[in-house]
């Protein structure tokens, strides 16, 4: 039988050009999908609802690393950014920058985290979050001031509570460490070849490729 799915954005189904692109074959792959498609991501909001909304596929959605849950047109969000908030300016109170520019689009609709560029130092940023009990989590494309007690794998169990189906009847796809909750709750884990260490030995299986051309051979392993 084909399983839902969990995928993630950011070195999954983007192409592997250097930019954060998404591989417009996707968008067909996921569309035609026969079971449930959860998009977990650790961006903001806005963002992965749009990608479900573009794709055609109903809104089930894990944002900012777990901190909001979209499932039947129902938000859970389980995160508060005071203490996120309160590490950013700390860290620019230090010297430091977020590193987005004065517009920021990365934060502007991020409500339970901060993302902090990883160009700027990371040292500080992790002494400032231990100080408020909060971590930090290197998706490779940011570092994230979150709540420990904040995953991807808790979301997903609480879009499954609503969908009344079990994790471990999921596969999931992903390439960072923020894929790790995901991959210890459901039934069978793919990192892409470009998954970092982490998500690389805790996923099931590798897939050869990386990138969106191993979601893509993750996808049709499930299929066969």
């Amino acid at each position: 039988m084909t399983p839902p799915i969990v995928v993630d954005i950011d070195g999954t189904i983007t192409r592997g050009d250097g930019s954060s692109s998404i591989d417009p074959r996707a968008f067909e792959r996921l569309r035609e999908w026969p079971e449930p498609v959860v998009v977990a991501t650790g961006k903001a909001f806005p963002y992965p609802v749009a990608l479900c909304q573009f794709v055609g596929i109903p809104a089930l959605v894990i944002a900012e690393n777990g901190g909001i849950v979209l499932v039947d047109d129902e938000v859970q969000i389980t995160g508060d950014a005071r203490a996120a908030l309160a590490v950013g300016e700390a860290y620019r109170e230090a010297g430091y920058d977020l590193g987005w520019g004065e517009t920021d689009l990365v934060n502007r609709w991020r409500e339970t985290e901060v993302a902090v560029d990883r160009a700027s130092p990371l040292a500080p940023l992790e002494a400032l979050a231990e100080e408020r009990g909060l971590e930090v989590v290197d998706t490779g494309y940011a570092y994230h001031v979150k709540d420990p007690a904040i995953t991807k794998g808790e979301g997903l169990k609480a879009i499954c509570d609503v969908l009344d189906r079990d994790p471990e009847e999921f596969a999931a796809i992903g390439d960072s460490e923020n894929d790790v909750s995901t991959f210890s709750v459901v039934g069978r884990s793919f990192a892409v070849a470009n998954a970092d260490e982490l998500a690389r030995t805790t996923a099931d299986e590798i897939t050869q490729r990386s990138y969106s051309e191993g979601a893509f051979e993750a996808l049709s392993a499930l299929r066969s």
